[in-house]
């Protein structure tokens, strides 16, 4: 099973809901990201938020489609985007993407990131998606990565203190058994050269973010 939420984030960032990536998605909306998926004529299955950010009409849009709506009130301690994505973890899809959670306000895009933390004890493999960036997170362990024309660049960040024994192969600029540190930009804007590369190491938590420019 596949679940894809729509978060609030800006619009311009968000992916063609239509595309054939999205094919069998279960969606679940998060707050205005609600509306934006009955904009583009497609029905969550369901959606959380205090939704607050609405319009009158577009409440009205929200709230009168008969959805099964998870409401809460505006001062809580998780975003609208956490509670949809702990309920979308409860349900052990294989897969879940997380679009609108990028650009506007840089807290909750960095929170966002983050979030891709809850699903390291989990089988569910979460991307944070928008139309120039895919975003993963990685454990040790060794990965075949096949290449994608629309995400040229390829970039690493630590999520932890350090990542241990970072090997790249099949990038324009290799690594073998390096140490990348919290706050290094040593593996910032790589780029891929083979049809698949590879990336292992065996400690700590890597982001890995493949970026259209």
């Amino acid at each position: 099973m596949r679940i894809a939420i729509v978060a609030g984030g800006p619009e311009t960032l968000i992916p063609d809901l239509g595309s054939d990536i999205f094919m069998g998605c279960r969606w679940v909306g998060a707050d205005h990201g609600t509306y934006i998926l009955l904009k583009n004529h497609l029905s969550p299955v369901r959606a959380f938020g205090d939704f607050d950010s609405l319009s009158d009409e577009e409440r009205i849009e929200v709230f009168g489609n008969g959805l099964k709506l998870d409401t809460y009130p505006r001062e809580k301690d998780k975003t609208d985007l956490e509670l949809a994505l702990d309920w979308a973890l409860s349900q052990d899809p294989d897969e879940c993407l997380i679009l609108g959670a990028t650009g506007g306000r840089m807290d909750h895009a960095l929170a966002n990131v983050q979030m891709l933390l809850k699903g390291v004890n989990k089988k569910t493999k979460l991307i944070l998606l928008d139309q120039k960036n895919c975003i993963t997170l990685l454990t040790p362990g060794i990965y075949h990565v096949k290449r994608n024309s629309l995400y040229p660049y390829l970039s690493f960040l630590s999520l932890t203190e350090k990542v241990s024994g970072l090997t790249l192969e099949g990038v324009k600029y290799p690594l073998t058994d390096a140490e990348l540190l919290l706050g290094s930009s040593l593996c910032i804007s790589n780029e891929v050269e083979d049809e698949f590369f590879t990336v292992s190491f065996s400690t700590g938590f890597l982001l890995m973010m493949r970026c259209s420019d």
